[in-house]
């Protein structure tokens, strides 16, 4: 069996692997699977407008699947959570 392999996405995941003990992402022979990105830069700060903020989180997990040795082309299947519930004009 391969061993996992664990990446940190240089900037923001440096932060969470050291104050929250989590790597972006995990490689296991040719399969990675990424941890949950959010809208946030590499100083965790959220832009105001929320078009910019999920252009961001899609940018952070393309940084991530970089990382790891994959892109957007790798993808077959992506989770979307939403905390906090979205704005009505999304909703329809």
């Amino acid at each position: 069996m391969n061993q996992p392999k664990f990446f940190v996405t240089p900037g923001y995941g440096e932060y969470m692997l050291n104050e929250l003990y989590f790597s972006q992402a995990v490689k296991i022979g040719d399969r990675v699977e990424t941890s949950g990105q959010g809208g946030w830069d590499d100083n965790l700060q959220i832009p105001e407008a929320l078009a910019d903020e999920i252009a961001q989180a899609f940018r952070n997990v393309e940084r991530t699947l970089a990382t790891a040795g994959a892109s957007w082309e790798h993808v077959v299947h992506v989770n979307s959570y939403h905390v906090g519930g979205l704005p009505q004009k999304l909703t329809r």
